[in-house]
């Protein structure tokens, strides 16, 4: 077994909202293993998504850290760095699917707004995630990974970001305040912003032939 600490943890972005994420690669199911509390991977699937150049494994490879080897050895270290991400094309229509998905519910009124708002920021942070790592030699991830790509940075203002931000949290693992009285014609305007804005990354990363 191999137990790696990967996310703001390791990235030094760690703030009180932050959780700790833990990944455990194993040969077979462990009953010592809470999948609550780890990411739990056979060492065959990794291998994969290492071989694939798959966007996890870039983000492993890039920002976690070894906290456990029963033999010793750092597993993924010795796998060396991923095969070249070419799957930004396919993974942003994918956010953007995504996105555009939760957006309409929020635009009918949806009875379940704050699940609605996390999964737009699920979307918005993972497009601008794959971006940076396609498009850029300093790719960045977390939770400000769109506010975080210069020039092609999310253009909302950060009252907005903050909400969905919060949405997640509030959705994903039930803490954190609950979300103010929200402006919804601002909202959607700014929504709106952030659809043009995942528009433009995609024909960006089209034209630079980086399509699957």
């Amino acid at each position: 077994m191999h137990i790696y600490a990967f996310g703001s943890i390791c990235r030094g972005d760690i703030s009180v909202e932050s959780d700790i994420d833990l990944l455990a690669l194993v040969e077979s199911r462990d009953p010592r293993l809470d999948p609550q509390k780890f990411s739990i991977y056979s060492y065959k699937r990794i291998g994969e998504l290492w071989a694939t150049g798959n966007a996890f494994a870039w983000h492993l490879a890039l920002e976690s850290k070894l906290v456990h080897s029963e033999d010793g050895r750092d597993f993924l270290k010795g796998l060396g760095m991923p095969s070249d991400y070419i799957s930004v094309v396919e993974d942003c229509r994918r956010f953007r699917e995504i996105f555009e998905s939760a957006l309409l519910s929020v635009q009918q009124d949806t009875p379940s707004l704050v699940f609605e708002l996390s999964t737009v920021f699920l979307a918005i942070r993972n497009t601008a995630t794959c971006f940076s790592l396609a498009m850029s030699p300093n790719p960045t991830f977390g939770r400000d990974s769109a506010r975080k790509l210069g020039r092609r940075s999310i253009p909302i203002s950060d009252n907005v970001y903050s909400t969905l931000m919060q949405a997640r949290l509030l959705s994903t693992r039930g803490v954190g305040d609950d979300i103010a009285e929200i402006n919804m014609h601002s909202l959607l305007n700014e929504l709106e912003s952030c659809r043009l804005w995942m528009n433009e990354l995609c024909l960006e990363a089209e034209a630079n032939g980086r399509i699957c």
